[in-house]
């Protein structure tokens, strides 16, 4: 099994060096598993945080050759449960197909003073179809790979 962490240039940049966005694991006979780090954003309210938020889980899925459409697990942590309706609306935005398998829980504080919304996720990409060129998007990316201990 091959592990690739990553912190795709065409993605917004971590907030700090002391961990990867993106870890990619290769699945035997083709396809992989993508664990995002949770993504917190800027924004005066919950809904724009929110749409941030999944923004940012788009442009790193997208730089792994994956969609929305291609998250299977999404962990949602807000600082008021309160205001779930609100951060629902927007997910709803996002996610348009099949809802994938899901936690919500409420946090007292975020670690980012000002975050009111924070979300990881995993995605499941498809193997690359035989024949696609290399260098198709499904391929894994260059980034810090090393064999799964």
């Amino acid at each position: 099994m091959q592990v690739t962490l990553d912190n795709p240039p065409s993605a917004p940049q971590p907030a700090n060096a002391y961990y990867s966005q993106v870890a990619r694991v290769e699945l035997p006979g083709g396809g992989a598993l993508l664990y995002l780090s949770g993504q917190v954003a800027d924004g005066a309210d919950l809904a724009t945080q929110s749409r941030g938020v999944f923004e940012t889980i788009d442009a790193l899925l997208k730089a792994h050759g994956a969609t929305l459409a291609d998250i299977i697990n999404i962990r949602t942590y807000l600082t008021d449960i309160g205001r779930l309706h609100e951060y629902g609306a927007v997910r709803r935005e996002f996610l348009t197909g099949t809802a994938p398998t899901s936690m919500t829980f409420e946090a007292a504080r975020l670690f980012k003073p000002d975050a009111l919304v924070e979300v990881e996720v995993v995605a499941a990409v498809s193997p690359r179809p035989a024949g696609s060129p290399a260098g198709s998007p499904a391929e894994s990316p260059a980034g810090d790979s090393r064999p799964a201990t």
